[in-house]
């Protein structure tokens, strides 16, 4: 199971044009619907001139959250191609707004879906897109007698202590990847007086 995935690394924007038509595509990385919903509301507000504001985001490590939002155009050919481009660069925990100014010529439902696509995958051009690995924590205490030990296997597999205490007993907390996690108990395991605590 991998414990990483791909997202938008800051915010980005893209602009299409097309028969008059302006296309204003933004794209921000997102960790649930609450934000979604605040940064649509504020690009409704700041471009509250605009005729549509169409949207769709990706949740989930699995990418196994979705919504798509034609905001108004035809049924499918807003929300399902700015989607379409989220998933065919494997985009998660991020989210595409288009804001549309109507130029006054029609577009037609192909011409529509090929505009909105094609905003979208501007907005994600000028992003840079990042991989994240999903980490946890390792909660450990043990006695000083143990310190050396501990530290020598932290260092040997660079681990990253994320919170120390060294009062009556040591306590560390240890960020790791998610898919190391069991394999991290057992090394610890061994070591004399260390309890893992979560």
């Amino acid at each position: 199971m991998s414990d990483s995935f791909k997202t938008i690394k800051a915010p980005a924007t893209g602009l299409y044009k097309e028969k008059g038509s302006k296309f204003l595509s933004f794209i921000y990385p997102v960790e649930n619907e609450t934000e979604v919903q605040e940064i649509v509301n504020h690009l409704k507000k700041t471009y509250h001139d605009a005729r549509h504001h169409c949207f769709a985001y990706v949740l989930g490590k699995e990418m196994d959250y979705f919504r798509a939002n034609d905001d108004g155009e035809p049924h499918h050919s807003a929300g399902d191609p700015i989607l379409g481009q989220l998933r065919s660069n494997d985009l998660t925990q991020s989210l595409i707004v288009v804001v549309r100014y109507f130029g006054g010529t029609k577009l037609g439902k192909g011409g529509l879906v090929q505009a909105y696509k094609t905003a979208a995958a501007e907005a994600i051009a000028s992003g840079e897109i990042i991989t994240k690995t999903l980490t946890t924590a390792l909660n450990i205490t043990f006695d000083y007698e143990a310190m050396d030990q501990v530290m020598h296997t932290i260092s040997r597999h660079e681990l990253k202590i994320a919170h120390q205490d060294f009062g009556n007993s040591c306590r560390i907390q240890l960020e790791c990847r998610e898919n190391l996690r069991e394999k991290l108990k057992a090394l610890f395991k061994g070591i004399p007086s260390l309890k893992i605590l979560t």
